[in-house]
């Protein structure tokens, strides 16, 4: 599988692509730097241009232009991701499709309960569309505030609420694509029943832009919560942490909304670089966790629940200590807190990141086997740990030691690093990528831990959809 040679003269692209969607919206030069560094500084690649279509046609008509000329096409949302895998190679070849213009919600249909939006819509006004109309959209992340809808379904972003909502896979009936060839594939149906062969659907999402370009997608919606409720609590151990939350399963049942542990290290990162924060109670144990109950009742009955899972666990010697957001306004501040952490990281300096998920039950225990690994070939090193330990995913950081050269820290051991770490997920059986997926940084690392059969299945459905790897090529699959 190889990227088909070029057919055309660049300046002969450059001028089809300016006829499609306006000189003012194909980019070059100086114009292209936001566009060509990862959100990690990670890497920086060179584009060709940026072209930036406002419709649906537009982008059909861009891809069959890029497909006719051999130049392969990087889409790319908010460009908010982890794992490198929206922005361009250093070839100078590649051109970024930006689909931040095509930001409109198309429709709200209330008796369905589904919304239907353009892939640029930032999640935040699917979010605030989905209250204007009644309702409420429940992915909520970190770059919620800048990360697009499309990017969301094309990594098959988590968040905080998998734990009772599912992932962005779940949360989507219908998508709107655009093939490699520029052909167009409406599947925005809103149905939640068809059984009328291979889900195509599933197929896009998750696929980081290697098979097509999402344009649009009918989401579902849920009716909002009588009341939304958050609690505090330090624990002694991770062990605990998991206590708590079986028990809050056996007490909130279906109100269980979110249920996010955090370990000392990372805590004291936020009050260091964002003492505004005030995070609470942090110093008194190792491990904090934050719990959300949405109740369909009234704010009555979900404190009660709430407080009498707090009274049970602080009694049984699970929970330390506690507080209850007494309004929202003192519930956002804590998961501020909690959203936090990564731009704290990010404050302290360049960092090793992990996304991984283990079986709920063995969490405590590879948390003991990594530590004490990476303990011995990194003395000071620290770890900052945190996640939704509700779904099993973790984002298991290392930090150099406090006062070390940090990028001198990654380069010497990012290597090693994740090697132990990944190898012990392994042994766990675990996930190397929970929610963030695969992109550039674990392409390479992918096929140590994806099965043989698995990968060949992968590399036919690429093959057979994207024959000249026109699209995202490097990212995800190794050619």
């Amino acid at each position: 599988m190889t990227t088909a040679e070029h057919t055309l003269p660049m300046g002969g692209l450059l001028a089809t692509l300016q006829s499609i969607v306006g000189s003012a919206h194909v980019l070059t030069g100086d114009d292209l730097a936001s566009y060509e560094q990862d959100w990690r500084q990670r890497t920086r690649g060179k584009a060709l241009c940026v072209v930036r279509p406002c419709t649906t046609g537009e982008v059909a008509r861009v891809v069959t232009a890029c497909a006719q000329a051999g130049v392969p096409i990087v889409p790319q949302g908010g460009n908010t991701g982890l794992v490198a895998g929206s922005t361009p190679d250093a070839s100078g070849t590649q051109v970024v499709l930006s689909l931040r213009r095509m930001a409109a919600v198309r429709a709200v249909d209330p008796d369905n309960m589904t919304i239907t939006v353009e892939a640029g819509c930032i999640l935040q006004e699917v979010q605030a569309a989905a209250e204007d109309a009644g309702f409420t959209f429940p992915l909520s992340l970190g770059a919620e505030g800048s990360c697009t809808i499309g990017g969301n379904l094309a990594t098959n972003a988590g968040g905080t609420q998998v734990l009772r909502y599912g992932n962005t896979r779940e949360l989507c009936l219908g998508l709107e694509v655009v093939t490699p060839q520029g052909d167009l594939w409406d599947g925005l149906t809103g149905l939640r029943k068809d059984n009328t062969g291979y889900d195509l659907r599933n197929l896009f999402i998750g696929s980081e832009g290697t098979l097509g370009v999402i344009t649009a997608a009918t989401l579902k919606l849920f009716p909002k919560p009588a009341a939304r409720l958050t609690a505090w609590a330090t624990l002694p151990s991770l062990e605990n942490a998991c206590r708590l939350l079986a028990m809050a399963h056996q007490h909130l049942a279906a109100g269980l909304t979110g249920f996010e542990v955090m370990n000392q290290c990372a805590l004291g990162l936020v009050d260091k670089h964002y003492p505004q924060l005030r995070v609470p109670l942090w110093q008194q144990t190792p491990w904090c966790v934050l719990i959300e109950i949405s109740d369909a009742e009234s704010e009555t009955h979900a404190r009660s629940m709430l407080e009498r899972l707090l009274e049970a666990a602080i009694e049984e010697g699970v929970v330390a200590d506690a507080i209850l957001a007494e309004n929202m306004r003192q519930a956002h501040d804590l998961w501020h807190i909690r959203e936090s952490i990564t731009l704290a990281q990010a404050a302290e300096g360049l960092n090793v990141k992990h996304d991984i998920s283990i079986p709920v039950s063995q969490i405590p225990a590879f948390v003991r086997k990594a530590d004490n690994a990476l303990a011995a070939i990194a003395a000071g090193v620290r770890f900052v740990t945190f996640g939704h330990l509700g779904d099993g995913n973790l984002h298991y950081n290392i930090q150099a030691p406090a006062g070390a050269d940090n990028r001198a820290f990654v380069a010497e051991f990012e290597a090693q690093i994740s090697a132990i770490v990944y190898d012990t997920v392994r042994q766990f059986r675990g996930s190397i990528s929970a929610e963030h997926g695969i992109g550039e940084l674990k392409r390479d690392t992918l096929p140590q831990h994806k099965s043989p059969t698995a990968l060949a299945l992968m590399r036919s459905i690429k093959s057979a959809i994207d024959p000249h790897n026109i699209m995202n090529p490097g990212r995800l699959l190794s050619v």
